[in-house]
This record gives structure tokens, C-alpha cells and sequence, in this order.
């Protein structure tokens, strides 16, 4: 039980400064792949994935878990026609990384994180780095779970719900 809180404690200590911002709290009022699951949740879930895998093979978990953080912070709800360029397949990716570029400085491996995370449906995108890698992968597996509810199974929901509500709000109330 104390490794899974100090690994939390490490998780939150690479995403402190992100985790509690106006832009991506607003995260949390944008649908993802299932209406019950917030862009937030999903990205939270794919960035402490990345966090766990890149940890465990010796690879830059912070960048892993940051880019992951960010990687869907397109800040728009793509099912309403008219408030994004089409396809937003194709397209989020950029949005993201502008967003996240005006929010907080990225490492060269955020921006590959951010920017290709959709490989391999964008190939013309090769990622560069194996942090790149691991986040899309833990990206498609997390759609998966979130389409399939495979993660009301884990109680993920539960848990990262949780999370989310204590998470410090800005000043200014509403986002």
C-alpha cells in the first residue's frame, strides 16, 4: 500500500503544476469517446498509464505523463458541428498542442506526445520518441475501456472521480 501512494505522490508531483489550471479543469465539462466520460477523465487515465509504463522501463515518465495530460486539450466539444476544423481526428492534435504550448513551456518530448499521439492513423506523424509511443498505445487502450465501460470494472471512475473533485479550483469560480 505505501509503493501505491508513493507512486501516486510521484505521479501528482509531475502534473502539479498542470492539474489544477482553468484550461484543463475545463477538461472536465467536455464529452470524450463516451458521453459519461469527461476529457479530463480520459486524460488523466491515459497520462498515469503512461506515467506507470514509462516508469517501469526506465524512460521519462514526467514527459510521458505530462504530454498524456494534454494530449486531448482541444477544448472544444467535437460532436457539435461548426466548433473545430474536420476531421477532428486529424486535426485535435494541433489544437492541443497550441493549447498546451500557450499554458506551460514543453520539453521537445511533450510536443512529440501532444502532436502524434494519433499515430498511426495520422502516418505521415512517425513518432519520435518511445514516450510517443507508449501514450498513443495507452490512448487506444483507454478509448477501448471507456467504450466497452472496461473501466467500471476497475472502479477507475470511482477513483478518478474522486480525484478530480478534490482537485484545487481556480479563484475565479466558474471555468
Amino acid at each position: 500500500m505505501l509503493s501505491l501512494l508513493k507512486r501516486a505522490d510521484e505521479y501528482y508531483a509531475c502534473i502539479a503544476d498542470l492539474i489544477g489550471t482553468p484550461e484543463v479543469l475545463s477538461m472536465d465539462a467536455i464529452p470524450q469517446h463516451v458521453a459519461e466520460v469527461s476529457c479530463l477523465f480520459h486524460c488523466i487515465f491515459v497520462s498515469y498509464l503512461s506515467f506507470r509504463v514509462c516508469r517501469f522501463l526506465g524512460l521519462d515518465y514526467e514527459a510521458a505523463a505530462r504530454g498524456g495530460l494534454l494530449h486531448d486539450l482541444f477544448l472544444y466539444d467535437w460532436r457539435v458541428d461548426g466548433s473545430h476544423a474536420s476531421p477532428h481526428a486529424f486535426t485535435h492534435p494541433r489544437a492541443a498542442l497550441e493549447n498546451a504550448a500557450r499554458l506551460c513551456r514543453l520539453s521537445p518530448i511533450e510536443r512529440d506526445v501532444i502532436e502524434k499521439h494519433m499515430w498511426p492513423l495520422t502516418l505521415r506523424s512517425w513518432p519520435r520518441y518511445r514516450e510517443t509511443l507508449i501514450v498513443s498505445t495507452a490512448d487506444k487502450i483507454c478509448a477501448v475501456a471507456e467504450l466497452f465501460r472496461i473501466y467500471r470494472l476497475l472502479r477507475l471512475g470511482t477513483r478518478f472521480s474522486a480525484a478530480v473533485r478534490l482537485l484545487p479550483r481556480p479563484v475565479s469560480g466558474k471555468i
